[in-house]
């Protein structure tokens, strides 16, 4: 129909502009009517008329015009008498929305809803009994100083101390002495908490000397992503707005860790708010290029990844929302476990996106993996999302048992074109690369069929992760303190917050409808299979799994000489990794096949040059 034009003169308290930038989605919202009980009404006295003035109406802050360019964004026409009755509880909700701002709402508050991964229906493995944790066979490490261990996995670690050829002080002194030596240049540490890790040390050594022995991390040293709450030590999350701030508790992955007898060294960088390498200190370094800015640790886990490859930590724990483990683990040549949503514990932790974020560690091996996971899951009473699933880790399982899949034209690079010559052969190494990981897959015994992920939209959801994210973050977005985030790019959080605040409250709910049915999809998918092979980090099944809650890990398979940066534009020999992908809750399965090709293959003994001053 043809809209009548307003008149020019029409006045208004706030323009065009301002109000777009106050309703995220004031068609989408319902009418926030407040009123009184009828009980209250009834007892309220009725004043006996008295004749007065007629009040002026109270003009309203939004108006027609505004609302119909609100209209455009949230996909919606209406008539101008559907405008007219809509206009009084817009801008009743505006109200409202003004009021709810004003609430301080403390930043590890989550929202009254919870996301689960399973199905209806969905069926836990269970053993009969709890398994005691145990690694497979494992070579000792050689060594003739403490010095030597610097790049030892947890296993290897884990039986030197536990047959006390080294104590834990010993081999605590020495990482910390490698922290400050190497840390410097890679910017991966935000604080050291040696007071700290050199007390734990010593009540490991003692527990050891009165026959206490905690399991497998007793003694062993690790580094935490600057995002679990440590009290009494800062916790940064990277940004400038908090790189002063204190939690006075411990996050419950920090609480579990130190039961199980591990030292914590120190809070590892992450990208700023847990996006990129990028945080208030500088870039984090990837060590295999530690002086190349572009093929930084990748992020958001960039820091846990640098000092885990550079044997900086005995191991280290992140966190991945979209790729912030399986990414830098990648770039940095380690092996990285993104559990099922809701194995671990969030308690403590930053929350970016409450049904997306999870917890996982970042190590030299695959039982490294397992056994930091062994420690770390399972309910608290704190996070709700928690699963009672139980984790049996068995080096033994027959791969013959394990039904297993891998996505064939993702290996191939189906659909990559190739712009130059330099890109063709780095398509040709990297099909190469990849068909020699395959192989020594199925030359260990691992049978595969070739499968397809479902068909499905899923980058049109991924917004549901900003949305949260600004939801987080809503508070320093209108104060302004986000503009003191060093990244003030078009892909930085700054400007994510501000385009996330338009979205409409309908979308990001139609979203979530949206993603059940995704969910439901990889449900069919991995009723047929146990596991699922593909690249990392370029699979689209990393979004597809993040949003459905899988759990993946992810091992070092080859090099490739990628180009460098701007400043050193030679080509840069650097890991790339295989990925492993489970059914919900069984992390045991890709990580015995993620074994399989580790016991086969070299790839994770190989370290970066860490000798520079």
């Amino acid at each position: 129909m043809m809209r009548t034009k307003h008149k020019a003169n029409q006045k208004s308290s706030i323009d065009r502009r301002t109000f777009v930038k106050l309703l995220p989605a004031a068609g989408a919202a319902g009418l926030a009517i407040s009123e009184l009980p009828l009980s209250a009404l009834a007892q309220t006295p009725t004043p006996t008329p008295t004749p007065s003035p007629r009040p002026s109406p109270t003009p309203m802050r939004i108006n027609r015009d505004m609302l119909h360019d609100a209209e455009r964004l949230i996909g919606i026409e209406l008539t101008e008498k559907q405008e007219d009755m809509a206009l009084p509880g817009v801008n009743r909700n505006l109200d409202s929305y003004e009021a709810i701002r004003k609430v301080d709402v403390p930043l590890d508050t989550e929202p009254a809803t919870s996301f689960h991964p399973a199905q209806p229906g969905f069926h836990i493995k269970r053993a009969a009994t709890k398994t005691k944790f145990r690694f497979g066979k494992n070579e000792a490490a050689q060594f003739k100083s403490v010095d030597d261990l610097a790049f030892a996995t947890v296993p290897q670690l884990a039986e030197l101390i536990r047959t006390k050829k080294i104590s834990s002080v010993e081999l605590t002194k020495m990482y910390l002495g490698r922290l400050k030596r190497f840390g410097p240049k890679l910017l991966c540490i935000v604080t050291l908490t040696e007071e700290l890790a050199m007390k734990q040390a010593q009540d490991a050594d003692n527990d050891l000397k009165r026959g206490k022995y905690r399991g497998p991390l007793h003694g062993i040293p690790w580094g935490a992503k600057d995002l679990f709450a440590t009290k009494g030590i800062k916790t940064t999350w990277g940004a400038e707005p908090y790189r002063d701030q204190m939690i006075d508790y411990d996050a419950t992955v920090v609480e579990r860790l130190r039961d199980a007898g591990a030292v914590l060294v120190a809070k590892l960088s992450m990208g700023a708010l847990a996006q990129g390498p990028k945080w208030f200190g500088g870039v984090t370094r990837n060590p295999w290029v530690p002086d190349e800015d572009r093929q930084g640790s990748s992020g958001s886990s960039a820091g846990p990844a640098s000092a885990t490859a550079a044997g900086l930590v005995g191991f280290s724990i992140g966190t991945e929302t979209l790729g912030s483990i399986v990414s830098p683990s990648s770039r940095c040549g380690v092996t990285g476990l993104r559990p099922t949503y809701g194995r671990v514990s969030r308690y403590g932790a930053m929350g970016l996106s409450w049904t997306m974020d999870k917890i996982g560690s970042i190590c030299r091996g695959v039982e490294d993996c397992a056994a930091a996971l062994d420690a770390m899951y399972g309910p608290d009473d704190r996070d709700l999302t928690v699963g009672d699933a139980p984790f049996n880790w068995s080096a033994d399982v027959p791969l013959s048992k394990l039904r297993i899949a891998y996505l064939k034209t993702e290996f191939e690079g189906a659909g990559f074109q190739s712009q130059n010559e330099q890109q063709r052969q780095l398509q040709e190494q990297r099909k190469a690369m990849y068909k020699a990981a395959l192989d020594a897959l199925e030359q260990a015994g691992v049978k595969m069929t070739p499968i397809e992920l479902p068909k499905f939209p899923s980058q049109n959801i991924r917004f549901i992760l900003t949305a949260e994210a600004a939801t987080a973050f809503d508070d320093i977005t209108r104060d302004g303190r986000v503009n003191q985030l060093s990244g003030q790019d078009a892909g930085d959080w700054p400007n994510s917050f501000r385009t996330s605040r338009f979205v409409p409250a309908v979308e990001y709910l139609r979203a979530q409808r949206a993603r059940m049915l995704l969910m439901r999809e990889m449900d069919k998918l991995m009723m047929q299979w146990d596991v699922f092979v593909s690249p990392a980090p370029g699979s689209a099944s990393l979004l597809i799994t993040n949003l459905t809650g899988h759990p993946a890990v992810c091992v070092p398979c080859g090099f490739l000489d990628v180009p460098g940066g701007a400043n050193n534009p030679a080509l840069q020999h650097l890991p790339q990794s295989i990925m492993f992908t489970g059914g919900l809750y069984d992390e045991a399965s890709p990580l015995r096949v993620a074994l399989a090709f580790e016991q086969a293959t070299k790839w994770h003994t190989m370290h970066p040059k860490v000798d520079w001053a």
